[in-house]
């Protein structure tokens, strides 16, 4: 048994191009499979929504795989979508987790989310934590963040059932990240990441006059929006305050549980340098692979996982080993 090496077709090469042709592969993917709708309550008046997909059988006979999406992300983003399929077809339960104000969380939220909101988070893995003992997160991009920052900030916390957590594409320090988006060849992002900040805002705005109207109106960059809207509104003093104490980076020394953060070299929206001063525990449990290529959320090569996403059978090779579960032949 052997773990399939990252062997992108040389034409797939590049951090825009593993990044573009990895939404393009799996812009198609919908999730077909039986799903429960899980109303988690976390605080006052907020609950969120999470869709569990349950193996048969009984429930404990098998790990659950807890996926929290990124920004403008939903339980249906198709890189969430080809990782819990993956994750079935490999025997796991699939937890897809909407954060608060996504997806089908909109109903049951007046408010927005933000990067250092790793409460959701917990709230999730504790009442996934009562119906299995064996519970794994994968987290993308901002939810990678949330993951780290739920693992290591609210380690008191996070249930002795959480066996191991997967990042991919995460930022570690989120000042650098929304930096590298305001760089010409990232326009495509941002604007993308823009369109559903301000659409998201219109709609909590409806239903909570709290957001004031039009305050979305002039912001013109990510960057702005959280300085106008996402670090007011989440309490924080500061654009900077709110990048500092969102950021999971600092937190890497208190994870107590096995981790694999992924990044690619060439991803346009995280910088590599962004990532690698932040020292790891001594305990050896934080593994941190850096490829040289795979842009951002691609990781586009050769692999049994759907779309064409390599990282799902790495992050899936990685969660069975802490589990004592071998991997399947990297040819199948």
């Amino acid at each position: 048994m052997s773990a399939r090496p990252f062997r992108p077709r040389a034409w797939s090469v590049g951090g825009h191009r593993q990044t573009l042709l990895g939404y393009w592969l799996r812009r198609d993917l919908r999730w077909t499979l039986p799903a429960e709708d899980l109303v988690v309550p976390v605080d006052g008046d907020v609950s969120i929504l999470a869709r569990a997909s349950w193996q048969p059988g009984h429930a404990d006979d098998r790990p659950a795989a807890v996926l929290v999406h990124g920004l403008g992300g939903w339980d249906g983003a198709p890189y969430a979508v080809a990782m819990g399929l993956h994750a079935w077809s490999r025997g796991w339960h699939v937890v897809r987790m909407n954060m608060r104000g996504s997806g089908g969380s909109v109903a049951l939220c007046p408010y927005l989310y933000n990067a250092g909101l790793d409460s959701d988070l917990l709230a999730v893995l504790e009442a996934i934590a009562r119906r299995v003992s064996r519970v794994s997160v994968i987290g993308f991009s901002l939810g990678g963040s949330i993951a780290l920052l739920a693992a290591g900030r609210g380690r008191a916390r996070l249930p002795s059932a959480v066996r191991a957590l997967v990042a991919i594409s995460a930022p570690l320090d989120l000042a650098p990240c929304s930096e590298a988006l305001t760089r010409p060849a990232n326009r495509i992002y941002d604007q993308y990441f823009l369109h559903y900040l301000k659409r998201a805002y219109r709609e909590r705005q409806e239903r909570n006059p709290a957001y004031e109207p039009g305050r979305e109106k002039k912001v013109r960059s990510l960057r702005e929006y959280d300085e106008a809207i996402t670090a007011p509104y989440g309490g924080y003093a500061s654009l900077a305050e709110y990048y500092a104490r969102s950021s999971p980076g600092p937190w890497l020394t208190a994870i107590e549980r096995p981790t694999l953060v992924l990044a690619a070299d060439d991803d346009p929206i995280v910088p590599r340098d962004s990532l690698a001063p932040w020292p790891l525990p001594a305990s050896g449990l934080v593994r941190r692979d850096f490829l040289p290529t795979g842009g951002h959320l691609g990781f586009v090569a050769p692999t049994a996982a759907p779309g064409g996403f390599w990282a799902a059978e790495h992050a899936l090779n990685f969660l069975q080993g802490v589990e004592g579960l071998n991997p399947p032949a990297s040819g199948s």
